[in-house]
């Protein structure tokens, strides 16, 4: 296996996968000059007939993809700043989450929307939210939210060959992290979570870009004698379930890391269903580590504060261990 950074590992996959299917289209806003790097060199290769930039206006970006969809391409939409979600949400929301059902399953519609989420660059409020609970919300996308290199471009690839629109959101900050790639072709299914550290006190359940922090935080819990399992979510949209179900069974514990807001957000949603169908297994009061209900601040320091880290994710896990609750 060789090393690859995971914007990197998103480079080659779209490249790959527009070799493999001419079908394959990618447009989107500065995808020629590629500001994250993950377009660098597709118009270049695929020109102008392939890969198109556009202007800056969501609305019209989100309905094109719904409409060459529909036609027979294979589209992959870059929207830059998962922000700009919002602006985009009507073709989103009323075509390209229900267009398959309303047409009888008639029409496919093989769409994979790319978004750089999250804070930590001091990109501001407009350009720093991590927007997945609203996309979970709509019953008809898949959401996909990679921590590793191999998973950017295994789920890449499993969006990109599906018939069904999805949501790709890369963590923003993190495209020059370093991990090791399988040497053959893959894909990563989704709807798999994966466990990343196995444990017997304390079930951390992680998502993208949290991922680091909270191995991290695994790793000083270790030193400190609390063993805990770590939970790679993968795919939101569909969530595994019964991987976290299974790890609550064997610790009693669960702490959800979500960079989220907290109100209604992945790890509300995950903590309402370990509680429907797992409370029986938990010793503790599940907790959850996530962004306070605010704007992301501009300023760096004011940023940090908010966003779960090693610190905070080590003192809520901590706590529930010393604090034993119901046994």
């Amino acid at each position: 296996m060789a090393k690859k950074r995971l914007i990197q590992a998103v480079n080659d996959t779209l490249f790959a996968e527009m070799e493999r299917d001419p079908r394959v289209i990618l447009f989107g806003e500065d995808v020629e000059i590629s500001m994250f790097g993950d377009t660098k060199g597709l118009h270049e290769r695929f020109g102008a007939d392939r890969i198109r930039n556009t202007p800056i206006c969501e609305a019209t970006l989100t309905g094109m993809a719904v409409g060459a969809a529909a036609s027979g391409y294979r589209v992959i939409l870059h929207l830059m700043f998962s922000n700009f979600v919002y602006t985009g949400f009507d073709a989103i929301a009323n075509q390209m989450a229900k267009l398959r059902l309303m047409t009888g399953g008639q029409i496919k519609l093989p769409i994979t929307v790319i978004a750089g989420y999250g804070g930590g660059r001091s990109t501001a409020a407009q350009h720093s939210d991590t927007p997945y609970p609203l996309l979970m919300n709509l019953g008809g996308v898949n959401v996909v939210v990679p921590s590793t290199p191999a998973d950017a471009a295994g789920l890449l690839k499993t969006a990109i060959r599906g018939d069904n629109p999805t949501f790709y959101l890369e963590p923003g900050g993190r495209g020059g992290e370093r991990g090791e790639m399988p040497d053959e072709d893959f894909t990563t299914p989704f709807g798999v979570a994966l466990v990343r550290r196995s444990g017997t006190d304390v079930t951390l359940v992680s998502i993208g870009a949290m991922m680091k922090p909270t191995l991290q935080a695994a790793a000083t819990l270790a030193e400190r004698d609390i063993n805990v399992e770590v939970i790679d979510c993968r795919t939101l949209v569909p969530l595994d379930t019964d991987t976290i179900i299974a790890s609550v069974a064997k610790t009693g514990r669960l702490v959800i890391v979500d960079e989220a807001r907290d109100r209604c957000s992945a790890a509300s949603h995950i903590a309402a269903v370990i509680s429907d169908e797992a409370f029986a297994y938990l010793k503790a009061p599940i907790k959850r580590v996530t962004v306070p209900n605010v704007a992301m601040p501009y300023a760096p320091n004011v940023e940090k504060t908010v966003i779960p880290n090693q610190e905070t994710i080590t003192a809520v896990t901590e706590s529930l261990i010393n604090n034993p609750g119901k046994q």
